[in-house]
């Protein structure tokens, strides 16, 4: 997950889509030669803070805008995100999200046995947690994100653990530098999806990427939460906003330079979207709060759990 982490909220999120990368690095760009202590994050911004008084409202925001933001904002929060979320994300857990339910238990993806020489695409993969479990349990993955610093972590776990480094690319996900056919499988937990202004050409993408029958499975913040005010507490139990109004939010500058987007699509959107794009959806997973889970997430919190869902997790197969 990481991509906001396994969901985010206004002040703790991950963005990953963009559609410039920083300098002149290509899509492909193996960053493990980099050290990640030292390496100065690129901005599209001046000023010593461009998250200091940023304007939160409901605007548009297109394919473009919506990229530059996410890729920026990313790599400026990459570290804290780390440092914050690191251990419930651990090395190579494979989490779907803030309620903690992990892919060894509900085998989304299918029975892990058969996922040995499986080729994995993980979209929006933050450090790579996720694709460091399929590996561990024989898988070929491949990890892309739109964050540069967000590999650099990626990197710096490998090398801390002294494994074979997981296979990493920066891209955006809604323009994947993959030929037709080249996965079995895809996944992402809160990764790109989120953050793509054009979630319907994203999904095109998955699909022309995945062999027939592979499965795409994805996490999202259930798109019921854009009705509530994203606080953990009581006050996040009153709806303050119609669940239909799909307009982004958007955290602005003093210029008007939108520094993170998140786009909002329904349940149907969702799985209109799918079916589309040559899916059929498989499950449709919307997990209750564990009643042992007492950490608080944004605006994940046990309060807010007992009723509603936080999370949804759309499992689908590729026709064909």
């Amino acid at each position: 997950m990481n991509r906001p982490a396994p969901g985010p909220d206004p002040d703790d999120r991950a963005g990953d889509r963009p559609d410039d990368r920083p300098d002149d690095r290509p899509a492909d760009h193996d960053p493990s030669g980099y050290d990640p202590s030292g390496y100065d994050v690129p901005s599209a911004y001046d000023g010593e803070d461009e998250e200091d008084g940023d304007e939160a409202l409901r605007r548009e925001a297109g394919e473009q805008e919506s990229s530059r933001a996410s890729r920026h904002w990313w790599d400026r929060n990459a570290d804290d995100y780390q440092d914050e979320h690191g251990e419930f994300l651990g090395d190579d857990r494979f989490t779907w999200c803030p309620e903690g339910v992990d892919e060894a238990d509900v085998r989304l993806l299918g029975d892990p046995a058969e996922l040995k020489g499986a080729d994995v695409l993980e979209v929006g993969s933050g450090a790579a947690q996720c694709s460091r479990w399929l590996a561990a349990r024989g898988a070929r993955p491949v990890a892309l994100d739109i964050s540069y610093r967000q590999l650099q972590h990626s990197r710096r776990i490998d090398l801390g653990r002294g494994l074979e480094p997981v296979a990493v690319v920066q891209a955006d996900a809604s323009v994947l530098p993959f030929a037709d056919g080249s996965f079995d499988h895809a996944c992402s937990a809160y990764g790109a999806v989120p953050f793509s202004a054009d979630t319907a050409r994203l999904t095109r993408e998955v699909h022309r990427v995945l062999r027939p029958g592979g499965r795409w499975v994805f996490s999202v913040t259930h798109p019921i939460r854009w009705a509530f005010p994203d606080e953990p507490g009581v006050e996040g139990l009153t709806a303050s906003s119609s669940y239909f109004d799909r307009t982004p939010y958007v955290e602005q500058d003093e210029r008007g330079v939108a520094t993170y987007v998140e786009h909002h699509r329904t349940i149907g959107d969702r799985v209109r979207e799918l079916v589309a794009a040559g899916f059929t959806l498989l499950d449709l997973v919307e997990p209750e709060w564990p009643e042992e889970l007492e950490q608080e997430w944004g605006g994940w919190s046990p309060l807010r759990g007992r009723h509603f869902p936080g999370t949804a997790i759309f499992v689908a197969r590729r026709n064909g």
